[in-house]
């Protein structure tokens, strides 16, 4: 990629990438007032991130009209969403983590942890799964080992 592809991303334009997406297969259109209410931002800096992935190729955007993605960002955020969506998972299924906790965990992690980490992670989810459906409880098992050691 290029100084201006996706790998030279922040967090942060990750997070606008992803709630782009979301909000594009979600039915909606992508509207600087419906990022901010996803992210939890101001319009302002909406409009900033969006100029940023506009600049970096990522999103076509014009000021009072929806959002959409470039192929390149939509490729971009499909991968990040992908990462949430993995790590979401292992959180909440594997590890009993609540719901909202597991969101919040997999917003920040999936930001950190490269490709190898999350390919890892998913294939533990597969075996886990697997392992399941053969009639071996592995999370089960693993869910009351936690509750036992729980103070």
């Amino acid at each position: 990629m290029t100084e201006t592809g996706p790998d030279k991303l922040s967090a942060s334009l990750e997070d606008y990438l992803e709630a782009i997406f979301r909000l594009s297969c979600d039915g909606n259109q992508a509207r600087s007032k419906a990022i901010a209410e996803r992210l939890g931002v101001s319009r302002a800096s909406v409009t900033g991130a969006l100029r940023l992935l506009k600049k970096k190729g990522l999103a076509n955007y014009r000021p009072y009209d929806g959002v959409t993605l470039t192929p390149v960002g939509h490729d971009a955020a499909a991968e990040v969403d992908r990462k949430h969506r993995i790590l979401k998972s292992f959180f909440s299924q594997v590890l009993g983590v609540d719901p909202e906790t597991a969101r919040r965990a997999a917003c920040r992690a999936e930001h950190t942890l490269g490709p190898s980490v999350i390919g890892r992670l998913l294939c533990f989810i597969e075996f886990v799964s697997r392992e399941n459906a053969a009639g071996n409880d592995l999370v089960g098992k693993f869910q009351q080992f936690c509750n036992e050691r729980a103070v």
